[in-house]
């Protein structure tokens, strides 16, 4: 009941990436041998992680792309142009 509780108030501080880990430490049998610092380090980095990836969501948006799909990893060197020797 009292996770319940705190998980809303979480929520009400706009703290969703903490909320998130609180429940998902809640369902997990292999983080209850954890001690508290560990536990809340893990839902403190849940929070920080979640707060870094909206952010790079939302500059990757306010850039504009071209190809917003677009990766290093894609790109061909195979086909690159051949310079004439002097």
């Amino acid at each position: 009941m009292w996770t319940e509780q705190t998980v809303q108030k979480l929520r009400q501080m706009r703290l969703h990436g903490m909320a998130d880990a609180v429940v998902n430490q809640a369902e997990r049998t292999d983080v209850q041998g954890l001690g508290f610092e560990e536990r809340l380090a893990l839902i403190v980095d849940a929070e920080w992680n979640a707060r870094e990836n909206r952010r790079l969501t939302r500059l990757l948006k306010e850039a504009r792309l071209k190809i917003p799909q677009a990766c290093l990893e894609d790109i061909d060197y195979t086909h690159s142009p051949e310079f004439d020797s002097w």
